[in-house]
């Protein structure tokens, strides 16, 4: 399950690079007709940066230390760290639906990803304390 982690971190991360490089694009694309889904303006928005720091940067810094610690099995604090980078994964899926009515494509990827990742921290240290007993 190691490898499942760290190779979901690497796609999370690889993700993220398109999504921060949606965010220093300069244009922003404008679609005339209504559409749903556009990262541009999600990536363009107030909510696409913390402090300054651009939240798909925040993301692969996530991404990167889940990764690492799932290396090198510190499986405890890889799902704890996974489990924070799904409840701000969640606050943000929320700001799309409801403040910008617009969804990224890069940050729906994401959320998917960060949700597998989850599910396989947990599972692998489930698995591994039912070895330990």
């Amino acid at each position: 399950m190691r490898i499942s982690l760290v190779f979901l971190a690497v796609a999370g991360i690889m993700v993220s690079l398109l999504a921060l490089s949606t965010h220093y694009s300069a244009e922003v694309e404008t679609n005339v007709y209504r559409s749903d889904w556009d990262s541009s303006v999600v990536n363009h928005s107030v909510y696409s940066v913390v402090y300054g720091i651009p939240v798909a940067l925040i993301g692969i810094a996530g991404y990167a230390l889940i990764g690492w610690l799932a290396f090198y099995r510190h499986r405890l604090p890889a799902a704890i760290c996974s489990l924070f980078g799904l409840g701000y994964a969640l606050y943000l899926t929320n700001i799309e639906a409801h403040v910008l009515e617009v969804w990224c494509v890069y940050c729906v990827v994401s959320f998917f990803i960060i949700t597998l990742i989850v599910f396989v921290a947990f599972g692998d240290l489930l698995s591994q304390r039912d070895r330990a007993v």
